[in-house]
């Protein structure tokens, strides 16, 4: 631009593009997706106050007379006589059953089931919500007039990769129990866990005073060693626990009665394929605690069968005296609101777990596990994981 121009301005504002105008498609899909994620956010909101009030999260109310779903799972899908399979996964904690509990309560009230398979997939857990399910899986066998239940006599149990504890403990009302070959069952045993932080509190200077009434209110204390008498009380209770195992068990399968401390010699390397290895046995027993596999189990009497679970529902059928005319059917758990939520969000089948760290105090509370071993983390995760 040359000095002249700078001395006779032109008398014309200055030209500038006007900006580029956006799609209208554009802006009205924008328009609604912000809609949608202010209506989905606000519905969100209002499901975690509801739960919140109730003191629940993403779980479902088990306790309504609500129906679960039935799907298909073989036979005929026209028949009325069925075969109900009912589905045990994972830990057994108290307040995480409500789905394995509606089964039962829906199998036994329904006349046409007329054979049920449980199939159970767990580590165990607490000795009280083990119990609890095994007092409701006798019920289921034996029926109850004062419930209107039927009975149901033809319970087959067969068992997923880990059936163990307690896992093991609910099986013992079946008839029959199948295990897969890759099973791992067993583990007759409790016991109870205390964390003790005493030689890192002296190393850090922190500690915990307490001001008691009683001899032994502070045992299990993480601050302080377990005395004597303390470590007693905790063994009798345990004690006590491992010997209503042991009357489970041979109440259930009464052929093992006495052999529980019966010493057996293992000799892993003999059972199947593979090179033979001298030398190599070792001694248990089979209330040791310890977990076995599906063919050990069956060697030591601790189930009846090698099989699948369709081997478990041809078993249950043929104890039912079915016909071929019949069918077996799973039970669907319903999903919540605040389910499928997260997965309109996420666009996943299925919203990822979380954990729900006001669960925290009970986690760490001390209690007494029918749990396999190696599986405390499992125990407390699946009470963190509880709504």
């Amino acid at each position: 631009m040359s000095q002249s121009d700078f001395n006779n301005p032109s008398p014309f504002p200055p030209y500038y593009p006007a900006p580029q105008q956006r799609s209208s498609l554009v802006g009205c899909l924008l328009a609604i997706s912000l809609v949608m994620n202010v209506l989905l956010g606000g519905f969100a909101f209002l499901a975690c106050l509801g739960a919140a009030a109730v003191g629940g999260g993403t779980s479902t109310d088990f306790s309504t007379s609500t129906q679960l779903s039935e799907t298909h799972h073989s036979g005929s899908t026209t028949s009325k006589d069925k075969v109900a399979i009912i589905n045990l996964e994972g830990v057994i904690m108290e307040g995480t059953l409500g789905f394995v509990h509606k089964q039962i309560s829906q199998a036994s009230k329904d006349k046409n089931v007329k054979a049920v398979v449980l199939r159970v997939n767990s580590p165990g857990g607490s000795i009280t919500a083990s119990d609890d399910l095994h007092r409701r899986l006798v019920e289921l066998k034996q029926g109850n007039d004062a419930k209107k239940l039927h009975a149901m006599p033809h319970l087959v149990v067969s068992m997923g990769s880990l059936a163990a504890s307690g896992g093991y403990y609910v099986a013992m009302p079946a008839s029959k129990i199948f295990a897969e070959r890759t099973t791992m069952t067993g583990s007759i045993g409790v016991y109870a866990s205390f964390p003790n932080m005493e030689g890192l509190s002296k190393q850090i200077g922190a500690g915990m005073i307490t001001i008691k009434q009683g001899e032994i209110k502070d045992s299990g204390s993480p601050f302080k060693e377990m005395g004597a008498k303390e470590r007693q009380v905790w063994q009798d209770m345990v004690d006590q626990s491992y010997n209503l195992f042991i009357k489970i068990v041979e109440d259930g399968r009464p052929e093992l009665k006495n052999k529980f401390l019966e010493k057996i010699t293992i000799d892993p390397l003999q059972a199947g394929p593979g090179p033979k290895v001298e030398g190599k046995t070792y001694t248990r027993y089979r209330a040791d605690g310890g977990i076995f596999t599906g063919d050990q189990a069956l060697k030591y009497g601790l189930i009846d069968q090698i099989g699948t679970l369709e081997d478990a529902v041809a078993e249950a059928r043929k104890l039912a005296g079915l016909s071929e005319d019949n069918k077996a059917i799973r039970y669907e758990k319903p999903k919540s609101f605040t389910d499928l939520f997260l997965e309109i969000r996420s666009g996943k089948n299925s919203p990822q777990a979380s954990f729900n760290f006001a669960n925290l105090p009970d986690a760490l509370m001390p209690r007494l596990w029918y749990l396999a071993p190696g599986s405390e983390l499992s125990g407390i995760s699946s009470i963190l994981a509880n709504p």
